[in-house]
């Protein structure tokens, strides 16, 4: 990683922002953790809380890796950006819904149908469609920034 921060492109600078709040969330989410596991007789905190737990700490480390191939693609800046910006659009979406459902306490598995949050029933295929989209996004995002990345090598 380039040390001097001027010289980061905006992508890269987006996704250093990104990873400095999914790894702090992620601390604080362990923190979460372990305030449940402390109270509970099971030594267990609520399944979401832990999926909160190790996503952001998974995805800061993520946005990293879409910060080095953004830094290093041969796209224009503002195809970096947009092919940065939507995966870690999506990254936090998901870890705001672990947290949601982590604070509700009211799943396992999201998946589950009736798909609910707290007490409403989600619409038929909202999760479906919402799932749809993080894959283009997050691996569509990818995809651009590593052919970016072999364009640069001349690979591609």
């Amino acid at each position: 990683m380039i040390a001097d921060a001027a010289a980061l492109v905006p992508a890269a600078r987006l996704a250093l922002l990104g990873a400095g709040v999914f790894f702090l969330a992620g601390l604080v989410s362990g923190i979460w953790k372990y305030a449940h596991i402390a109270q509970r007789d099971d030594a267990q905190a609520p399944a979401y809380v832990d999926i909160a737990h190790r996503a952001a700490l998974l995805y800061a480390f993520a946005a990293l890796l879409l910060a080095q191939f953004a830094q290093l693609s041969a796209w224009s800046a503002a195809v970096n950006l947009w092919a940065t910006a939507l995966p870690l659009a999506f990254f936090a979406a998901a870890i705001g819904g672990y947290v949601l459902h982590g604070w509700l306490d009211d799943t396992d598995n999201q998946f589950r149908r009736p798909q609910r949050l707290g007490r409403r029933a989600l619409p038929k295929h909202g999760l479906a469609a919402f799932m749809a989209l993080l894959v283009i996004a997050e691996v569509g995002g990818f995809a651009v920034l590593f052919a970016g990345l072999l364009r640069a090598f001349g690979l591609l």
